[in-house]
C-alpha cells in the first residue's frame, strides 16, 4: 500500500461510517463491503480517491465515491468532505406510508366506524 491508498477500515472510520476501527474491519472481514463491484473480504485492501464502495449501513445500503483519503478522525464535515454520497438514504419519515405514532383509541373506533365494523 502507497502514500496514495489507505486501508479499507481506517477509511471507514476516519469518514464515520462505523463507530470505532474494530467495526469497520469486522464489516469488510464479513464481505459486506465491495469497491467497484467486486466483494472485499479484507480490511488492509488499500482504498484511493476515485473507488466506489456499496456497503450496509443499518436499514439502507450506502453507495460512495472517495474524494480524499483523509489523515484523521475529525469533525463530521470534514469526514463529508472525505466522499460523495451516489445514493443517499431517504429522509426521515420518507419510508414508511404507515410511519408515525400508534392511533389513539378514539381513532381506532373512528376508524371501524368508517369502516362500517360495529362496536362490541
Amino acid at each position: 500500500m502507497s502514500e496514495t491508498s489507505l486501508r479499507l477500515d481506517k477509511w471507514l472510520w476516519h469518514a464515520r461510517f462505523c463507530k470505532s476501527r474494530t467495526l469497520a474491519a469486522k464489516l469488510a472481514a464479513a464481505g459486506k463491503v465491495r469497491i467497484a463491484g467486486t466483494v472485499v473480504f479484507k480490511a488492509h485492501h488499500g482504498v484511493r480517491p476515485g473507488d466506489v464502495l456499496t456497503f450496509p449501513l443499518g436499514p439502507h445500503i450506502r453507495t460512495v465515491r472517495i474524494l480524499a483519503l483523509g489523515a484523521r478522525r475529525g469533525p463530521a464535515p470534514e469526514a463529508q468532505a472525505l466522499y460523495e454520497d451516489l445514493a443517499p438514504p431517504p429522509a426521515r419519515g420518507t419510508a414508511h406510508a404507515s410511519s408515525g405514532p400508534r392511533p389513539t383509541k378514539a381513532d381506532r373506533r373512528a376508524i371501524d366506524r368508517l369502516r362500517g365494523e360495529e362496536e362490541a
